[in-house]
Formats: C-alpha cells, sequence, structure tokens
C-alpha cells in the first residue's frame, strides 16, 4: 500500500503538466469574454463599437481583442483615454466617419491597420506617429490635410509604414520626410503643383505612385525628380496638365504608366526610352494629333496601348503607324487609333486605311482610281481591277491607272486589260446581285494563305456605317457580302496576305465603291428588263411621308367634324329649353321687391315664365310687367298701380341711379 502511495506522488506532476496549458488557455479565454465594453458587442477576436453615437473611445477594453470597430460614430480627439495605447492585442482600428480634427493620440501600440478616412484631419504630428511603430497601413483620405498641417518628418516616424493614403487632402506639395519602407503612396485628388528634386529622397522602395488630379505641370517636375524611384512599378500622373510626358522616368522596373487627361500635343522620340518592361502605357484624351516614326521601339514588353480620344490627324505623316500597326504581334493589343482629320476619313480605324486614302503631295504609290456603279443601269454590273506583278522594289514604281469601262456581253461593264497576263498578279471583280447582295471574285497568280475583305457603307459625310471584315481562306475564289443595305454605295477592299501572314498595302489591295441595286428590283424581273426597274423605282420616303400625312389630316377632319356636331346638338338643346339654372349668380339681376320675394322673372323671346329660386311654392297674386327702355332706345318709365304682392326686375346693366320704379 505504501509502495502505490510513492509511485502516485512520484508520477502526479508527469499526470498534471499537460493539462497546465490547456487550464490557461480556458481562463484566459473566459477572462476576456468578460472585459467587453458594455457601450459595444464582441465577438470572438472582433469588438463591434460603431455607429452607436460615441464621443469617446468606450473603457473597459481587455486583451484579445485584434479588431475593433469605432466608425461612423461621434468621437473627437479627446476620446481616447489612456489605458487604450497599453491593450497590446488589437491590430486593425476602424475610425473613419468621426469627428476628428487632428491625428489621434493614445491608439493602441501595437496597430498595424489604421483607418481614419472622413475625418477632419488638419495637422498631423511626429509624437503621434511615434507611438505606431508597428503601423503598416495608414488611410487619411477625404480629410483636410494640407502641406502646412504636417508636421516635417512625422510620416517618418512610423518606421514600418508601407502604405499610405492621402487621396482627397489639401496639399500642395508632396510632404517632406517619408517613411523608407514606403511601398505604396496615393495622392491623387489633391492641389500638388510642385515636386521638387529630393522630394522622394531615400524612399527608394516605393513601388506605386499615383499623383492624378492634380495642378501638375512640365515645370512642376523638376527633372530627376522621379529617377530616384528606382523600383517604382505603376506611375499615374492622368488629370493634371502636362503637355509632354515627364523626363527621366524610372525606367528599369516601371510595369504601367498613366499619362491620360492631359493637355499633351508631342511625345518626344526618347519620352519612353529604355522602357523595356512597360507593359500598359495610356495617352488618351490628350491633344496628339500625330506621333514621331519610331516613338514606341524600345517598348518590347508592351501588352496594352490606349490612345483614345485624340486629334489624330490622318495624312502622310500616320503612314508609318498603319505599317506599324499592321506588323504587330497578337500579343500586343491597341485601342483608339481612329481618325478625326481630314473629314473624308473621320471616324476610320487608322489600321484599316489603304495608302490610297492618304494624301502625300510628293507621293508616287500606286492607287488606282476607283469607278463608281449604279445599279440602273444593268442588270448584272461587274467591275475588275487589277494589281502589278510583286517584283523587286524599285526607287520609282510605275503609275497604274484603270482605263474607263468598256461594255462587254449581257450588259456587264468590265475595264479592258491594259497589262499582259504575264504581268498581271491580282485581279478582282465585283458583280452585284440584288439590293443586298455583292460578289466579290478574284483570281491571284502568286501564293496567297488569305485575304482579308473589307466593306463599309459611303454617305454625304463618307463615313456613315461601321467598317466591317472577313479573313477567306486562299483556296477560296470569292466570297458573297450580304444583309447589304438597298440602293447604298459601299467601299470594298481586298487585300492578300502572302506567306508570311503581312500585308502589302498600296501593292496588292484593290478598293472599289460598289452601289447596290433598289429593293423593288428582284430576279423575278428579268423579263421586264432594266428600263421597266427603274420605273418601279419610286421615292419610298417620300410616299411614305404622303402616306402618314394624309392619314394625320383624315383624322384630324373627322375629329374636329365631331366636335362640330357636338357643340351644334348642344346649342339647340339649350335654346329649346331655356330655363333658370340655379348656378347663375343672383347679382346678374336686379331684384325690386321685398326680403319675402321668392321669384324671378326670365324672358326668353316671345314669352316669359316665373321659376322659384328655391323650390317653394311663388306667392299668390298679381304680377305686373312694365318696360324698361322706349322704342327709340331711351329709358322709360311709366308709374302703374301694383296690387299687393307685385314686383318689378331689371337687368344689372340698367345704371344704379336710374332703378325700376314701382
Amino acid at each position: 500500500m505504501e509502495v502505490q502511495i510513492r509511485m502516485w506522488n512520484k508520477d502526479l506532476p508527469t499526470l498534471i503538466s499537460p493539462w497546465i496549458p490547456i487550464l490557461l488557455g480556458l481562463h484566459m479565454h473566459f477572462s476576456w469574454a468578460t472585459t467587453c465594453p458594455d457601450e459595444c458587442r464582441c465577438d470572438r477576436t472582433f469588438v463591434y463599437c460603431n455607429e452607436r453615437s460615441l464621443t469617446s473611445v468606450p473603457l473597459g477594453l481587455g486583451e484579445g481583442y485584434k479588431t475593433l470597430y469605432l466608425h461612423n460614430n461621434q468621437i473627437n480627439n479627446a476620446g481616447f483615454p489612456l489605458e487604450m495605447h497599453n491593450v497590446a492585442s488589437v491590430e486593425t482600428v476602424y475610425l473613419y466617419g468621426n469627428q476628428l480634427d487632428e491625428f489621434p493620440v493614445n491608439l493602441p501600440k501595437n496597430v498595424r491597420v489604421l483607418h481614419l478616412q472622413e475625418n477632419n484631419i488638419q495637422t498631423v504630428s511626429r509624437a503621434a506617429l511615434a507611438q505606431l511603430l508597428r503601423l503598416e497601413e495608414l488611410y487619411l483620405d477625404d480629410n483636410s490635410i494640407s502641406t502646412v498641417g504636417v508636421e516635417e518628418g512625422a510620416f517618418r516616424e512610423a518606421i514600418s509604414l508601407k502604405t499610405l493614403f492621402l487621396t482627397k487632402n489639401h496639399l500642395s506639395s508632396v510632404p517632406i520626410g517619408l517613411p523608407e519602407e514606403l511601398r505604396e503612396l496615393r495622392l491623387d485628388e489633391n492641389r500638388i503643383a510642385f515636386i521638387a528634386e529630393d522630394a522622394f529622397e531615400n524612399v527608394t522602395g516605393l513601388e506605386l505612385l499615383l499623383l492624378d488630379g492634380n495642378l501638375l505641370t512640365d515645370e512642376g517636375i523638376v527633372p530627376g525628380a522621379l529617377q530616384t524611384l528606382v523600383n517604382l512599378k505603376t506611375l499615374s500622373l492622368a488629370r493634371n496638365s502636362l503637355t509632354v510626358p515627364p523626363p527621366n522616368l524610372p525606367a528599369e522596373f516601371l510595369v504601367k504608366l498613366n499619362l491620360q487627361d492631359n493637355q499633351m500635343n508631342e511625345i518626344p522620340l526618347t519620352a519612353f526610352h529604355g522602357l523595356h518592361r512597360l507593359e500598359r502605357l495610356d495617352i488618351s484624351n490628350n491633344q496628339l494629333q500625330s506621333l514621331t516614326q519610331g516613338v514606341f521601339d524600345g517598348l518590347h514588353g508592351l501588352r496594352q496601348l490606349t490612345v483614345r480620344n485624340n486629334l489624330w490627324l490622318c495624312d502622310c505623316n500616320i503612314k508609318w503607324v498603319i505599317l506599324w500597326l499592321k506588323s504587330l504581334p497578337a500579343t500586343l493589343n491597341v485601342r483608339g487609333f481612329m481618325c478625326q482629320k481630314p473629314e473624308r476619313v473621320r471616324g476610320m480605324v487608322i489600321r484599316e486605311l489603304t495608302l490610297e486614302l492618304i494624301q502625300c503631295p510628293n507621293s508616287t504609290a500606286t492607287v488606282p482610281q476607283p469607278t463608281l456603279l449604279s445599279s440602273s443601269t444593268a442588270e448584272s454590273a461587274t467591275q475588275t481591277a487589277f494589281t502589278p506583278a510583286r517584283s523587286r522594289p524599285t526607287p520609282n514604281p510605275p503609275r497604274l491607272t484603270l482605263p474607263p469601262p468598256t461594255p462587254g456581253k449581257d450588259g456587264e461593264q468590265r475595264t479592258s486589260d491594259p497589262v499582259s497576263p504575264m504581268q498581271e498578279s491580282l485581279r478582282v471583280s465585283f458583280a452585284v446581285l440584288n439590293g443586298s447582295c455583292i460578289q466579290v471574285s478574284w483570281v491571284s497568280t502568286f501564293t496567297v494563305t488569305a485575304y482579308k475583305v473589307t466593306w463599309v457603307k459611303l454617305g454625304h459625310s463618307l463615313i456613315t456605317g461601321p467598317m466591317q471584315e472577313s479573313l477567306v481562306q486562299g483556296k477560296r475564289e470569292g466570297i458573297t457580302l450580304t444583309t447589304l443595305e438597298p440602293k447604298s454605295t459601299y467601299r470594298i477592299c481586298v487585300d492578300p496576305l502572302d506567306a508570311f501572314n503581312n500585308y502589302h498595302p498600296g501593292d496588292d489591295t484593290i478598293c472599289s465603291e460598289v452601289t447596290t441595286k433598289s429593293a423593288s428590283f428582284h430576279s423575278s424581273d428579268n423579263a421586264t428588263g432594266p428600263e421597266q426597274a427603274t420605273q418601279q423605282d419610286p421615292s419610298s420616303p417620300f410616299l411614305l411621308a404622303g402616306l402618314i400625312g394624309g392619314a394625320v389630316l383624315v383624322v384630324l377632319v373627322v375629329l374636329l367634324s365631331i366636335f362640330c356636331w357636338h357643340m351644334h346638338k348642344k346649342g339647340r338643346s339649350e335654346s329649346s329649353k331655356w330655363k333658370y339654372s340655379r348656378g347663375r349668380r343672383k347679382d346678374d339681376y336686379c331684384e325690386a321687391g321685398t326680403k319675402k320675394d321668392n321669384s324671378i322673372l326670365e324672358m326668353t323671346e316671345t314669352s316669359f315664365q316665373i321659376v322659384s329660386l328655391n323650390n317653394e311654392q311663388l306667392l299668390k297674386g298679381d304680377f305686373r310687367i312694365q318696360p324698361i327702355y322706349t322704342p327709340n332706345g331711351g329709358i322709360g318709365f311709366r308709374d302703374s298701380q301694383r296690387r299687393n304682392n307685385s314686383t318689378a326686375y331689371c337687368k344689372n346693366s340698367v345704371p344704379e341711379s336710374e332703378t325700376c320704379h314701382k
């Protein structure tokens, strides 16, 4: 028995030691659960004190909680007790939407993420940030922080700070003394007009810098001010007043560059020099009309280029852009190259332009002249064009002009063959089938992997419809364009691809303008000939307008007739049954009787009647009527003897001084 007791005493510490941490953990858990402030709600590691109209941070916050929600209250700067600074477990604090006017003190000492947006903070002190040595993310958007309100070197006190948001404040320059570990800095929507050379001194680790929506000009950015940001990956300078890109951009790691919504009218040849890793470039919404040839040559890693809403002038200087766009790999996405001037090519995609549409004063390029075909001249019209044979380039290639069309069999229009079959490389014909279809056929003497057929509707402003295109395999010899609009002119181009899938605009491109037939002309009318087709082509828009106008006029006449008939019928009914109306005002008549009088006389044409005013029985007695107006138009009165209860009336138009005599 003694041996067993000794063994238990010896093994007791061994049995209890594994349970000690578990018991301590349970004790701490239940002790923390009882330290939730009365004004708040606690759930695991979260404390919810938001939207409770609090003016100060509640007391009694214990350890164990990591996230503290205090947003959308009325907390001011005096509402942070000292004991709050000693709570070591809190890492994230939400204080946005309160009434703070300066950076708060006595925040939890180990806080890592701090949200202070939408307050009225005007000053930031070094002492306040010196308490937050582990702060990594600081959000100060939508406050009233100015440059003079930030104590010099204040943000540098937060030695662990990596993300700093100062969007929508009143800064006029970059705050002095940024922390060295900073990785992301947002200064957009401020009033920054000047960036000094040492503004980003020692901030070599910065990877994202947003300066959108400020007052920056070309003179406001000191050359070399951005060059020290050697690790910068994203730079955004949108919505400023720059006329050229800033010089000496950080080139080594820059991946994204935003320059949209400025006033840039030119881009120097060396503006993007050395940006080998740049993947996204946005120069939209500027005033660019042309680009210097080779400005994008060094951008080997470019994946997206956006140039929308510029004033692109499609003249001879844009020729290199066309060739560059057609030679780009599929991995590069270019958006927004669209002609704005001259008017004849306005709205056309620059990549789809051909050399014949570009005006070059000294150009000697071969440009075939298009022939406009009209469907009213023949039942089936066909246009044929040629391209010269592909040969070695010459300094001055001969100019090819098409002779006028000559009539062929079956009423077709064809061009005569000015080139021998040995020199001929591509022959294209356009045949109008009906009002919505055009047959495009071709014959090529060289190897073609595919044909690109593009067509667009023309009008008074040259381009009135979207440009469409279709790729056709090289083994096919034609394509039928369908769903076209009747009696409309289309510009159709055929562009062959060689064995390397390259275009050769100006050499092998065939373009022509073809007009579809009228919608009223069908193939079943062949027996009547073209003359009948012309006669069956009325001005359908005017006819439709006439029909609509006639229908509207008939409806108006019918409505007017119904209204007149109704008014006439109503007038006859009222004239045949003209009686006293209760709705008539009593002032319409002049009354000369006693207060007991309850009748009124109303005369209509040659007869009269006495009607009761209030449905009471008329007083018994004789009534005598005497004239008021004499036959000659004057007013006269005749004295007459009246019996009892007799009454006389006259109209209101009689002057008050000439009342009726009784």
